[in-house]
């Protein structure tokens, strides 16, 4: 899927090669791995279940054993788990079409045109007086920081792949009707009830304590319900929520379509596996835009926690409503005693 993606991608840069600082819809800032990335959040680092480092609030249980061992014959590898937050995706969240934040600020001028039937991120529904909504777009990029940096000492335990951006949703046609990204989620609904979402409640208030809860799989914690897996939905007083949202949606449609893997417990020692339903509590957000939190040891957060008790300041105004999530990803690993 992703090749596709990538060739559509660079056709794209040849059909429109005018590139600007779109001043008044798209402003931006390169990325900075080295200084605007939370390394805190790799911890904490466990080696046979034992704690190197004190660091690292969040420590979910996994079956993966102490001991373990991958291959078979003579490619037989035995070696101890080795368990450790992993940054693995980037979620840019923009309000209007082919604005690329994290890449500078730059936007194709000549796709600034509504794309799909859409052209801004607010729109109403129904008469006057009627439900105010929020639409965003929102670019997947793989961004396995601890490889691409070599930060650490280049083991079959890191994801081995370079940046790339591996998916834009203004390509994908599910991700404007809500009704149409029924078939990415059949489930969604069984959970379009007052009962379920009220039930997020429980998955709000352990998100704030850092673990939110794998079997209320169709709550985002404190920005509720989960579905529809499309860029709409109701208006929400912060971007942060907003953002964190789209994030959560796109990491569990994601993972349905085969393109987001999940890497714990013992089934993730020997490398990533398909998890259509991702367990929440092995993924970690970090805000990286507009104003990245990345210092300390609490800038990580659980997936649905409340914005509210960090991110004041986070979101300046006119140049504050376009914003980027970093994932960090949970990994058990069967480390062998050489670096394979």
């Amino acid at each position: 899927m992703k090749a596709p993606l990538v060739i559509l991608f660079c056709a794209l840069v040849c059909a429109f090669p005018a590139m600007s600082e779109a001043s008044g819809l798209c402003r931006g800032r390169v990325t900075n791995p080295v200084t605007e990335v939370c390394w805190s959040c790799i911890f904490p680092i466990k080696v046979a279940g034992a704690r190197l480092s004190a660091k690292g609030v969040t420590d979910p249980a996994t079956d993966a054993p102490a001991v373990c061992t991958c291959g078979a014959g003579p490619s037989l590898r035995v070696g101890l788990n080795m368990s450790f937050w992993e940054p693995l995706r980037t979620v840019e969240i923009v309000r209007h079409p082919w604005c690329f934040p994290t890449l500078g600020g730059v936007a194709f001028e000549g796709l600034q045109a509504p794309a799909h039937g859409r052209s801004s991120s607010r729109g109403r529904v129904g008469e006057e007086g009627g439900r105010h909504t929020a639409f965003y777009e929102a670019h997947w990029f793989h961004t396995p920081w601890l490889f691409v940096l070599e930060a650490l000492l280049d083991t079959v335990c890191l994801e081995q792949s370079p940046w790339d951006l591996a998916y834009l949703t203004e390509l994908d046609p599910l991700w404007n009707d809500a009704v149409a990204a029924f078939v990415v989620a059949p489930e969604s609904a069984i959970f379009s009830n007052p009962a379920a979402v009220a039930a997020c409640a429980a998955d709000c208030a352990a998100a704030t304590l850092g673990a939110p809860r794998p079997e209320l799989f169709w709550c985002s914690g404190c920005q509720g319900s989960l579905y529809p897996l499309s860029g709409w939905m109701a208006q929400m007083t912060s971007p942060l929520a907003a953002w964190h949202l789209i994030a959560a949606r796109m990491s569990v449609k994601l993972a349905r379509e085969g393109v987001l893997w999940a890497a714990y417990g013992k089934a993730g020692q020997c490398g990533p596996y398909f998890q259509p339903i991702p367990r929440k509590d092995v993924w970690r957000t970090q805000l990286i835009y507009p104003r990245p939190e990345a210092s300390g040891s609490s800038c990580c957060h659980a997936l649905g926690a409340p914005t509210q008790t960090w991110g004041a300041g986070r979101t300046p105004p006119v140049t504050g409503e376009d914003g980027a999530i970093l994932l960090w990803r949970l990994r058990d690993c069967c480390q062998g005693s050489g670096f394979f």
